[in-house]
């Protein structure tokens, strides 16, 4: 194992520098040896990042530097990124906000979920050497993000195992295609993914119930359907998977919808499509409006998605 020290000295007379430097080494996760000396392993990119650091501090008028660093025999480095308290808290944290959750209070419980859901990413980020509390506190945040899911709408399938099939665009035209009424963003993004991709004639039947599903129809986003979740994927992800469409504005929507959906990393996009997507269904009552609304929102996103960054554009 390479090892990474960092030892600086900053100025005492330009603060935003200290502050600044600060905070870079406090998101790295060093661990801190002494006054000005920091300790990393040389994973991922740590090296790229104290270099960073280090001509930010030059820049400033302190001194800095990056050394290779071998761990004495009598040493034990790892220990010193030990996150196991971190964890601890972490699932403390998740325990209470699962004793919380009620029909009533599952708004601000999902909410809440969503913020540990940040927590647990930041800190597995400089988990550089996982172990146990790490598995333990994402299982934990998962059962949590699937019980908000499950309250929010109740219908919602369980995970089936296996691998996902691949399917042929062509032998799915003109069908009729069914899923639960009152949809939400994993219904009515896959509707609209079926439209605009895969069967452009599509007829959406809404089920009060999954057993109303006629035998000839495709049913999705429901336990029994012919399309629905698979593992870790949500609906959405499932029918892009088994037709083939790998796009790669197609796979960040994706990701979009499976946040929203069942929770998980939080796209920048997500606040204000919820937001968008909560208003159209708390006001629109009929379902085959709320998709015609809802796609609209879906081809801005993607054609949003579609275009290539600018890297000369101003922020």
């Amino acid at each position: 194992m390479n090892w990474l020290c960092f030892i600086t000295s900053l100025p005492t007379e330009n603060a935003t520098l200290r502050q600044r430097a600060w905070r870079a080494l406090k998101s790295s996760g060093a661990s801190v040896l002494r006054d000005g000396v920091y300790l990393l392993p040389d994973l991922l990119g740590n090296r790229t990042l104290l270099d960073g650091i280090a001509q930010d501090v030059l820049s400033g008028g302190g001194t800095a530097m990056v050394l290779d660093t071998l761990e004495p025999s009598e040493a034990d480095f790892k220990s010193l990124f030990n996150r196991s308290e971190e964890y601890a808290a972490l699932l403390a944290e998740l325990a209470k906000a699962a004793g919380d959750l009620t029909p009533i209070s599952v708004q601000d419980v999902l909410k809440q979920a969503r913020k540990l859901r940040k927590s647990f990413d930041q800190l597995s980020q400089i988990d550089f050497f996982p172990g146990q509390e790490r598995a333990q506190a994402e299982a934990a945040l998962v059962d949590l993000e699937g019980d908000c899911a499950r309250l929010i709408s109740p219908d919602e399938p369980h995970a089936a195992v296996g691998a996902i099939s691949s399917r042929s665009i062509a032998d799915y035209q003109g069908r009729t295609w069914a899923t639960r009424t009152k949809p939400w963003v994993d219904r009515l993004a896959t509707a609209w993914l079926i439209r605009r991709f895969i069967d452009p004639k599509a007829r959406i039947l809404w089920l009060k119930s999954p057993k109303d599903c006629p035998k000839d129809a495709l049913g999705f986003d429901f336990d029994g359907a012919a399309f629905s979740h698979v593992g870790a994927k949500v609906t959405f992800e499932v029918v892009a998977a088994s037709f083939g469409l790998t796009e790669p504005a197609l796979q960040r929507l994706g990701l979009l919808v499976h946040y929203l959906d069942v929770g998980g990393v939080q796209p920048p996009e997500a606040v204000g499509v919820e937001a968008a997507l909560e208003g159209l269904s708390s006001t629109i009552t009929d379902d085959d409006q709320l998709l015609a609304l809802a796609s609209a929102i879906f081809d801005g996103l993607l054609t949003s998605f579609q275009k290539p960054k600018d890297k000369g554009a101003m922020p």
